[in-house]
C-alpha cells in the first residue's frame, strides 16, 4: 500500500462512520419529533384522536460559526377528515423539539 491509499482509505472510513451517527442522531429524537408534531397537529385541527407519520429527514448544519447540528423532521398528522404536514427542529445536544406552523391545512376526502 502506498502512502497516497492510506489518507484515502482513512477518509472513507471517517465518512462511513459520519454517515452511521447522522442515522443514530435521525433516529434518537424521531419518537419526540412525531410527539411534537402530533401535538400540534391535534391542537390545530380540534382533533384528539390525529396520529402522525414521519415523511422526511435530514441533519441540518450548524446555522452559526460554533453552532450545533439539528435533527430536521417533516412529519405528516391526519385525523377527523383533516391533515397538515409539520416540520420539527430537534437540537443534536438535548432535548426541546419545536415544531413549525403547517405547511398545508386540507381536508381528506372521505
Amino acid at each position: 500500500m502506498s502512502k497516497l491509499e492510506t489518507p484515502i482509505g482513512t477518509g472513507a472510513v471517517a465518512l462511513t462512520l459520519g454517515c452511521a451517527s447522522q442515522t443514530q442522531e435521525l433516529q434518537a429524537h424521531e419518537n419526540e419529533a412525531t410527539m411534537v408534531a402530533v401535538r400540534r397537529g391535534q391542537f390545530e385541527l380540534g382533533c384528539p384522536t390525529a396520529t402522525g407519520v414521519v415523511l422526511s429527514t435530514a441533519m441540518l448544519e450548524p446555522a452559526a460559526w460554533r453552532g450545533t447540528e439539528r435533527a430536521e423532521y417533516t412529519v405528516g398528522v391526519s385525523g377527523c377528515g383533516k391533515k397538515a404536514t409539520y416540520v420539527v427542529i430537534c437540537p443534536e445536544t438535548g432535548t426541546g423539539c419545536v415544531a413549525g406552523g403547517a405547511r398545508n391545512n386540507a381536508p381528506t376526502p372521505q
